[in-house]
């Protein structure tokens, strides 16, 4: 997860860049570099690998300056390598960036007619090229910003020094968190709280849409279509920087807001946006010879699972077996020789998915591990590791995790499809197109969750709710279920649309909310034939769909909640959001507490 700050300081930038950026290396990185304007001109140093490395080169050649911009960076594609780290810039503006430009393609073929030279593949370079034409053109910096801005496509934050403006930071967020600090006569901006601590107490957080101006006296806020407001200034505690909560209430409502900067930066670490291709690293086994694949989790890291089967046997014909992780070893199933075990954990320390991994590797499969904690049992276990970049989450009800989870299983359904000969290069790159849009999409669910605290005013008073989805959003319905119950302490359940005949179909009545998970689609049909039933019975429903999901519905829809449409191989991803978002709001609503429900623990580390 990409880590920014930016100093407009009274002594040189370059010390106070260099510590703040330390402060964010929990995010995990490959490279990093600062730029500083030295004289009115931008100066860079960048470095592969570890912050030791940046170091080395800035006393080897030191940087003077007062402002500058600084950065942690995942590689995108490629080895990780100077050239590639941040900032990225020309002799009239240096840029760092975290997050995914959608329509990067298209700028940069629009700015390449206009005569501008690329000399990265990468999305970032486009904003600052872009940046650059504007400038060329005679517009002042600030200017330049207004008219870029809104042509980024995607969720993104960022920061850009300007030469010749020696007093001036621009920064905007779209998706992916951003706080400005306030110093005396200095100015700070950072990802988040944790990088500033030590340099001020002051923060002010942009609001999503939001960009602003630094000067050494304060900053000027903007929203998306340009009009100046004022963002509040609050006191934050020292110790309490690296796992502060903002301007939210709660922690979780701070990673729910997180989740469009948490699926672009695991996107951003696995897709090469040249090739529109999946790159995994070194497995060190043949995924494309497993002849089974045995998935196996707890609680929302299973839903992940759920959902990662119906990909895997869809997308690349591999055939899946998904357990709870403790019930597996228990059940002892026969594993075929050869076969992949994957377990999939937030912490990589579960007692549970620990036990599976290692019967897994007691029946002699190879074992992949998808994992938050690049350092935990489970990565250091497993064959291999694929780590979610979702950074710490520190409500106990898993959300930017679970999405972090569905983002890494979807890439790496992806390669598998192709390298076993399922899905052709096309194929891929049409699918990919599909992900890198939901980090945008998932900004706009956040941006208008109003009909969302409406709806969580009548789940409120429920004592039962069901939630119905079919296909790979099933899991879907499982997981809102689960959240539900976690923080609001309200009885739920999911179910498959097609088994509420069989059975639940008796509890329905005026009382029962039934929340139907329904993206227009090939299933949507059958989906809604369902919900007839559901609605006969007096059943109150409250659909979630697209608009012409929602337009076939809404004769027999109490609520519904309107959502962006996404190709169907994704919806999972965007329907885990206002899932999630319901049951937080539900719980705000009837007073328990949100980030630490009753009973509950962020890691289970005991059976």
């Amino acid at each position: 997860m990409c880590g920014i700050v930016g100093v407009i300081g009274q002594g040189e930038a370059s010390a106070v860049l260099l510590e703040a950026l330390r402060r964010l290396e929990y995010r995990g990185y490959d490279s990093a570099g600062i730029a500083t304007l030295v004289e009115g001109r931008i100066v860079r140093r960048r470095a592969e690998g570890k912050l030791a490395n940046l170091a080395a080169a800035l006393a080897r050649a030191p940087l003077a300056g007062r402002v500058g911009i600084g950065h942690t960076r995942w590689a995108t594609h490629g080895a990780p390598s100077e050239a590639n780290a941040h900032p990225h810039g020309t002799e009239r503006v240096a840029v760092v960036h975290n997050g995914i430009i959608e329509n990067h393609a298209e700028l940069r073929a629009e700015l390449e007619a206009l005569g501008q030279v690329f000399e990265t593949e990468t999305d970032t370079e486009t904003v600052a090229r872009l940046v650059d034409h504007l400038l060329r053109q005679g517009h002042a910096p600030i200017a330049a910003a207004a008219l870029a801005l809104p042509r980024l496509h995607g969720a993104y934050a960022l920061a850009m020094v300007f030469a010749g403006h020696p007093e001036l930071i621009i920064a905007a967020r779209h998706g992916a968190p951003l706080a400005v600090g306030y110093g005396e006569g200095e100015m700070f901006v950072g990802s988040d709280a944790l990088a500033l601590a030590p340099l001020t107490r002051r923060i002010a957080y942009l609001e999503d849409g939001d960009w602003t101006a630094l000067g050494p006296e304060g900053a000027r806020f903007f929203t998306a279509d340009g009009q100046e407001v004022a963002r509040p200034v609050q006191l934050t505690a020292y110790s309490g920087a690296a796992t502060g909560k903002g301007n939210f209430r709660h922690f979780m409502e701070k990673e729910l807001h997180e989740h469009p900067s948490v699926i672009g930066d695991t996107l951003h670490r696995m897709i090469d946006p040249g090739s529109r291709a999946v790159v995994l690293p070194a497995l060190g086994f043949d995924l494309a010879a497993a002849p089974r694949l045995t998935l196996s989790a707890c609680g929302s890291a299973f839903y992940a699972a759920l959902v990662g089967r119906y990909w895997f046997e869809s997308l690349a014909r591999l055939p899946c077996d998904a357990d709870v992780a403790s019930e597996l070893r228990y059940r002892a199933p026969p594993l075929p020789p050869g076969g992949l075990g994957l377990l999939v954990s937030q912490s990589g320390e579960t007692a549970d998915t620990l036990a599976a991994l290692r019967f897994m590797r007691a029946a002699g499969q190879r074992v992949l591990a998808v994992v938050n904690v690049a350092e935990s049992s489970m990565a250091r276990e497993a064959d291999a590791m694929l780590q979610t970049v979702a950074g710490p989450e520190i409500g106990v009800a898993s959300t930017k995790a679970f999405t972090a989870q569905l983002t890494v299983l979807a890439c790496l359904a992806l390669a598998a499809g192709r390298l076993r000969g399922v899905l052709s290069p096309a194929q891929e790159a049409a699918l990919t197109d599909a992900l890198l849009e939901v980090p945008g999409r998932a900004a706009e669910v956040l941006d208008s969750h109003a009909a969302i605290q409406r709806v969580a005013a009548t789940v409120a008073e429920a004592r039962d709710v069901l939630y119905l989805g079919r296909g790979n959003c099933f899991p879907i319905a499982l997981e809102g279920a689960l959240k539900l119950k976690e923080i609001s302490y309200i009885h739920a359940e999911g179910y498959a649309a097609g088994e509420m005949k069989h059975g639940p179909i008796a509890l329905i009545d005026k009382s029962v909310p039934v929340i139907a998970i329904a993206p227009s689609g090939p299933l949507f049909d059958k989906t809604a034939s369902n919900l007839q039933e559901a609605a006969a019975r007096g059943g109150r429903l409250i659909v979630l769909s697209d608009a012409e999901g929602a337009a076939k519905l809404r004769p027999i829809a109490a609520d519904t909640v309107l959502l962006p449409r996404v190709d169907p191989f994704v919806a999972p991803l965007l329907y885990a959001i206002p899932v999630q978002l319901l049951a937080y709001h539900v719980a705000v609503l009837k007073g328990t507490d949100v980030d630490q429900p009753r009973n509950l623990a962020k890691s289970v580390t005991v059976e």
